[in-house]
């Protein structure tokens, strides 16, 4: 069974707080995508870890991180999806009205699409391959079920990560609350969209 625990938890958890696309993109579903969206959003992410794990599990995600061509492809993906996702929040920002706060807008996704979108973006992130295949594996003995003790890893890093967003997002909701005007809104929504941007655009390169 798993071992060291603690230090996987710890790992997992400062791995979740380091800025990025999960983050940014938890930011966007609070601002405009509406509540169902986050939620959604979170248990796509979460399902992400989940299918890396037991990818890295069964052997295949090294298979695939092992391709340069697959790599790359993985890589451009994730980065298309991310920028497209800034500029759907640039868009937003930039029309809304003056008196109409940004998650009235046409934003909201629901459910599903917020699923989607925090699956599509966890899958098209190469990096969580790489601790799925790199560093995953270092918290699991040989003795007993090597596959379900990875796999258990794997919903241990989803709960952890998703544990993390979900107080994020509340903590990025109360401040949204208290800071309600339309031009901050406006700012904010602008600054995530450029920090989405950034970030596809850093992944599809390769940076």
């Amino acid at each position: 069974m798993p071992t060291h625990v603690p230090a996987f938890i710890v790992t997992t958890l400062l791995l979740a707080m380091l800025p990025g696309a999960s983050q940014a993109l938890m930011i966007r579903q609070v601002l405009e995508g509406g509540r169902r969206a986050l939620h959604g959003t979170l248990a796509g992410n979460a399902s992400g870890f989940l299918l890396w794990s037991t990818a890295a599990a069964a052997g295949l995600s090294a298979v695939l991180l092992a391709s340069p061509t697959a790599y790359a492809l993985l890589r451009i993906a994730g980065g298309v999806v991310l920028m497209i996702l800034g500029v759907k929040t640039l868009r937003t920002a930039l029309t809304a009205g003056s008196a109409r706060p940004l998650h009235e807008g046409g934003g909201r996704t629901g459910f599903v699409g917020g699923y989607l979108t925090g699956l599509s973006t966890n899958l098209g992130n190469p990096k969580a391959g790489v601790f799925a295949v790199s560093v995953l594996p270092q918290f699991v003995t040989s003795d007993g079920p090597v596959f379900l003790s990875t796999v258990a890893l794997g919903a241990l890093w989803a709960l952890v990560s998703a544990s993390w967003y979900a107080l994020l997002t509340w903590a990025v909701g109360r401040g949204r609350a208290l800071v309600s005007r339309p031009a901050v809104l406006r700012g904010l929504g602008v600054a995530t969209g450029v920090v989405l941007l950034g970030l596809g655009a850093g992944v599809a390169a390769g940076v």
